[in-house]
């Protein structure tokens, strides 16, 4: 689609709406000609009163017009919340302009963030009732109300999540980037074990070297872990052995005094076993995460599993006499080859499992997984509607509730991805990461951190080499990354007074 700007250069915003309203559309700029068929101008204009968004569209022979304004005194805050005001009515703007022309509202309305629980915190947090913000977001954001409900566990629990927290807590993240094979569906960093085995023992030994330096960063500014996930890829693809080396080393470098949830994921079942499982135990960890995505073996051979579903039920009974007091399970809406009553058959055998904590994922269709490069048939956004619809009926009537709620690019049917838990079985480091309450440190290959400022927003990321054998080679990037992490959160600390006075004239190497 050619888009024209005019009186604003909000580029990714604009994008965005387009395409969550057009899948499949790229933006093409130039200038406005009405003779074009499919092209957009998206115009920003300021009054002495009103700041005002117009999209005029033209697709398939037909024209509309669609308006959002706000008040121009919105405007004269800080350059953050202008920004997100005029990207708010931009995309509003078109959004309307579009479902004049369509007739079609997405499940979302014309929300394209990856949070939409947090615009409900927002508006809570600004004095709002629960059942007043709810209708503003059904209002003013057209989603629909069964989406909207969604939301409002999220926010409880990121609300609780929060006033829980102290200023001198982060969260950590190991990413162990192996798994044993690689999956149809994936774009992750990960290298398959058949291939890599090699790499295991090496690159172990340098993510051992990254944890002390970085622990060494935390303990200069007498920083404790709040929760510590240990992602991947798999990190059960690791012998006994090799995961107490690992966990071994957290315990040393790093001050989990405080620490309220230690995870691992033991996504693969096929990599779960007794020994393994009582390392993890005796190192303290609560939760386990073993993921099927699916029930159904003849969708787990489309999408490249080398396990059955009775391998998921030994994991599960392994997991649950552990002694490990937390386990979730993972499913995918929308796999290869699955239908609604082949999901449907997937959660009703996962809920006789009684998993504490389940996550029901819609497909991200990704650039550079096979999905996409063999194209591989998935089922419609109608059927995967179906899929969602079932999990939220039948885990609300089993004892669940959502308790963390994202969406990401090119998902099916533009749906979103939904935490469950039962009461009291939440998992923090997901509310962390995903309400952005507090500072998230990355170590391990395709790291992200993620340095939050709480009180403004303020996020600065950094992040470490993205594939194993490159983070290997190049440890100067660690150090790169532990100045950045010290000078964030000491400057942090200062403000909250919490840095100890031997530390305020630290280094930041």
């Amino acid at each position: 689609m050619k888009l024209t700007l005019t009186g604003h250069g909000y580029k990714y915003a604009v994008e965005q709406i387009m395409t969550v309203l057009f899948p499949g559309e790229k933006p093409d700029y130039g200038q406005w000609d009405r003779r074009e068929e499919n092209c957009a101008v998206v115009e920003l204009s300021e009054g002495l009163v009103w700041v005002t968004a117009t999209t005029r569209l033209n697709r398939n022979g037909k024209r509309a017009i669609g308006v959002s304004r706000a008040l121009r005194s919105a405007l004269e805050t800080d350059e953050l919340s202008r920004d997100r005001v005029c990207q708010r009515i931009l995309k509003l703007s078109f959004f309307k302009a579009a479902v004049t022309l369509t007739g079609e509202i997405p499940p979302w309305g014309a929300l394209t963030g990856i949070r939409p629980a947090r615009m409900l915190t927002r508006m809570m947090e600004q004095g709002m009732g629960e059942k007043e913000a709810l209708a503003a977001l059904c209002a003013e954001y057209f989603v629909s109300p069964e989406r909207a409900k969604l939301c409002l566990s999220p926010a409880r629990a990121s609300r609780k999540a929060q006033a829980a927290l102290r200023g001198d807590e982060f969260s950590l993240y190991v990413g162990i980037p192996f798994c044993p094979t690689r999956c149809a569906y994936c774009s992750f960093v990960s290298a398959s074990v058949e291939k890599t085995f090699a790499m295991i023992g090496p690159y172990l030994d340098a993510l051992c070297r990254e944890i002390a330096l970085m622990g060494s960063a935390a303990a200069e500014l007498g920083l404790k872990v709040k929760s510590l996930y240990i992602g991947g890829g798999t990190p059960t693809t690791l012998s006994p052995a090799q995961l107490q080396t690992l966990l071994r080393a957290l315990a040393q470098h790093f001050d989990l005094s405080r620490l309220s949830e230690y995870t691992v994921e033991a996504g693969r079942p096929d990599t779960v076993t007794a020994e393994k499982l009582a390392v993890l135990a005796e190192s303290g960890v609560t939760r386990v995460s073993i993921n099927p995505q699916t029930m159904e073996d003849r969708v787990l051979d489309a999408i490249g599993r080398r396990h059955s579903a009775a391998d998921v039920y030994q994991a599960m009974e392994l997991a649950k006499a552990s002694g490990i007091p937390h386990i979730n399970m993972d499913l995918i809406a929308g796999l290869p080859t699955d239908t609604p009553e082949g999901f449907s058959r997937t959660l009703d055998k996962c809920l006789a499992l009684a998993p504490d904590n389940l996550t029901v994922h819609t497909l991200a269709l990704k650039k550079g997984s096979r999905i996409l490069l063999d194209g591989l048939p998935v089922p419609g956004a109608a059927e995967v509607g179906q899929m969602l619809n079932y999990s939220a009926a039948h885990l609300s009537k089993a004892g669940y509730a959502p308790y963390y709620l994202y969406r990401q690019k090119y998902m099916s049917g533009n749906f979103e991805n939904v935490g469950w838990s039962k009461p009291g079985a939440e998992g923090l480091y997901n509310i962390y990461i995903m309400e952005e309450l507090h500072s998230i440190l990355s170590v391990g290959a395709g790291g992200s951190t993620k340095l939050v400022d709480p009180r403004t927003g303020h996020i600065v990321r950094h992040f470490n080499c993205k594939y194993a054998k490159e983070y290997m080679e190049k440890p100067e990037k660690w150090t790169q990354n532990r100045a950045q992490f010290l000078a964030f959160e000491r400057a942090l600390l200062r403000d909250y007074g919490l840095l100890p006075e031997e530390n305020t004239e630290g280094s930041d190497s």
